[in-house]
């Protein structure tokens, strides 16, 4: 006879992979501890995974703020490994881009949340980014930077691509390529 066994939570969530997670090495102060890369903005899905991988090396997590812009839902608990943590939400005194985890013994980290639908390579500049000692960014300033940085890559693609399909660059502005309108009827 066959058994099969349902590893799913009692809550009705299926496990979560691992956190995506990079914390800033040593102690040099900045604004933020590290960056976290979510899978979905599901909070009660994405938490139990963050707060397991924190639990071990950080201490408990026992709470968690974020700043409710980009959330659909946020949970007031969310049960993790044998306890619970409690979410908050700030709305104007906290970076939209930023989650603030607290435990008893470690005190607070600021993390930079990455947007799931970032494309890894972005993913992997704003980790590096978050994570560099000292540094004083703010969450959002990273994520503009790295926006501002996308868009500048992208119309400079836009801009090869014009010229390799046989395009010729616009004239300057203030050197019409002909005589002015009052010009052309006299």
């Amino acid at each position: 006879m066959a058994v099969t066994t349902d590893r799913r939570p009692t809550d009705g969530h299926a496990p979560s992979p691992p956190a995506r997670l990079s914390l800033t090495p040593g102690t040099a102060p900045g604004l933020l501890d590290g960056a976290w890369w979510p899978r979905s903005r599901d909070l009660s899905r994405e938490l139990p995974a963050l707060a397991e991988r924190l639990d071990h090396s950080w201490g408990r997590v026992t709470r968690v703020t974020v700043n409710p812009a980009f959330w659909p839902v946020i949970p007031r608990k969310v049960p993790v490994g044998g306890h619970t943590v409690h979410v908050g939400w700030f709305t104007n005194e906290q970076d939209p881009h930023k989650l603030l985890l607290f435990s008893y013994s470690a005190d607070r980290l600021d993390l930079l949340i990455i947007p799931p639908e970032t494309e890894p390579a972005a993913a992997a500049r704003l980790m590096s980014a978050a994570t560099t000692p000292g540094s004083l960014l703010t969450a959002s300033r990273l994520m503009e930077d790295e926006r501002e940085a996308e868009d500048a890559t992208q119309s400079r693609d836009r801009e090869e691509e014009w010229e390799t399909e046989g395009g010729t660059a616009p004239p300057p502005a203030g050197n019409p390529t002909g005589p002015p309108r009052s010009a052309q009827g006299t």
